[in-house]
């Protein structure tokens, strides 16, 4: 990472984020920054909101769990530092200085289980104070129970940080809190977090205290107060995590109607990745979108519809309960309902994929259609042909999968199996209820059945009567 003109104005810029925490309220084996919020891991928001910064270093410091966190988000561009011992805030940072090089360094800190940090905040804060100071983000909230309350002397200048175990009566009443991002010269860190003592009912080093350190050595604190709503919102537990869901959705939900999006209930869409949309698009009620995704002009996405990486083109109509992934559909098509179109697949201009139906890895040309309970897979379908209900594409022997080639304008009767390698030849018909295992030749009609017979000897079994 290289220092950005913003960071060597400051000198250098390193960040340590604080991950090392026990989250014993989210009763879970999993670490609580790996969490996740939207589909992605509650620490990967505040590596990737940092890293905007092109900070020389971003040093993250985990403890609980052992090494799960460095293991399930080692595509993280990040340097891990192992905290042997939860021993607090200040503790932690401390883990982190031996690393850090150039001596002039500005050091950002901040926690992990604070998501939606807002870059301008971050901006303004390292804007705001000049090196020979310490920054500080603080919060006012109407609820500030178990939070930091800053304390201020009648000249408005920060004296100290109080834990709520340690804060009086009086001091609990204080609405402005501590937002656990701190801006230090590294110089004062090196010099502060050996003083740290475990004066307190946790017994723990709270880095807190290196206010009350600059406080007697007459070092300026200088404030940022967060005013983006929701971006210091920390999770301890799950009924958190769920509230603050809530919240990032709602957000991402009102940012796509204001370009233009339609959703018919905002409080029951879920956006886990990114989402394009043209115009007049409508959204029904209960779709998650993941991945990267977009959706053309006068589309329609039918409720509890899940969509993951799929590109839409114009007046699709997607009806409801379909799912759709790694997929590029045209323009006018109609899916669903209850459709699975799974990776590799390409629908082209007009193709319908009905009820029941499963696509797979194949490429469908203009104006077919596969509108009844039938499995597509590894298939390249022409143009214009009619597959009829329950024709499987019997792709996999049990060791590869195989190709199944449909030319255009062939119909294809109801039940009918096709044993890969196959190809049906151009205009070609096949009776219903054929199994096929050979290539079809085209304009002809082709079909496999078992002669019908009726044995008039044969009698049903019936249950004899217990004695």
């Amino acid at each position: 990472m290289k220092s950005s003109k913003l960071n060597r104005d400051k000198n250098s810029l390193d960040v340590i984020i604080l991950a090392a925490g026990r989250g014993k309220r989210m009763h879970s084996n999993l670490s609580k920054v790996l969490h996740e919020l939207a589909g992605k891991p509650l620490l990967q928001y505040v590596v990737e909101t940092v890293s905007q910064l092109n900070p020389h270093a971003i040093y993250t410091v985990y403890g609980n769990g052992g090494s799960q966190v460095p293991d399930y988000l080692a595509y993280l561009d990040v340097i891990w530092v192992k905290q042997k011992k939860i021993l607090g805030t200040g503790h932690a940072v401390a883990q982190a200085i031996p690393k850090i090089e150039n001596e002039a360094s500005q050091v950002l800190i901040l926690l992990g289980d604070t998501p939606l940090v807002n870059i301008t905040t971050l901006k303004k804060l390292i804007h705001h104070t000049n090196s020979n100071e310490i920054g500080l983000i603080t919060v006012i909230t109407t609820q500030p129970f178990g939070l930091g309350r800053i304390l201020r002397n009648k000249q408005g200048k920060v004296i100290q940080i109080v834990e709520e175990k340690e804060a009086t009566s009086e001091q609990k009443k204080i609405q402005e809190v501590n937002s656990g991002i701190f801006y230090v010269p590294l110089r004062l860190l090196t010099q502060w977090l050996p003083k740290l003592k475990k004066m307190n009912a946790q017994g723990e080093y709270y880095l807190t205290d290196i206010i009350e350190m600059a406080v007697q050595e007459k070092i300026n604190v200088k404030t940022v107060l967060s005013d983006i709503e929701g971006e210091m919102q920390g999770v301890n537990d799950r009924v958190q995590l769920a509230k603050l869901e809530r919240y990032y959705q709602q957000k991402q939900a009102e940012n796509l109607m204001l370009k233009g999006l339609t959703l018919r209930d905002p409080s029951r869409f879920d956006l886990r990745g990114e989402l394009v949309v043209e115009k007049d698009v409508i959204i029904d009620i209960n779709v998650i979108i993941e991945g990267k995704n977009r959706i053309g002009t006068n589309s329609f996405i039918g409720p509890n519809t899940t969509l993951k990486n799929v590109e839409i083109g114009t007046d699709v109509k997607i009806k409801g309960y379909c799912v759709i992934e790694d997929t590029v559909i045209g323009d006018n098509c109609i899916i669903g309902p209850f459709a699975r179109i799974r990776p590799g697949t390409m629908l082209k201009n007009n193709v319908h994929v009905g009820n029941f139906v499963e696509v797979k890895n194949s490429e469908v040309q203009a104006k077919t259609k596969i509108n009844h309970l039938s499995y597509i897979g590894d298939a390249t379908i022409g143009q214009n042909v009619n597959i009829g209900a329950g024709t499987i594409t019997c792709n996999y022997d049990g060791v590869k999968k195989h190709p199944t080639t449909i030319e255009d304008d062939v119909f294809i009767g109801s039940n009918t199996s096709l044993v890969a390698p196959i190809r049906v030849g151009k205009g070609a018909t096949i009776g219903a209820g054929s199994t096929l295992n050979k290539n079809v030749p085209a304009e002809k009609l082709t079909l496999n059945r078992a002669k019908t017979r009726t044995i008039t000897s044969w009698k049903r079994p019936k249950n004899q009567a217990k004695s």
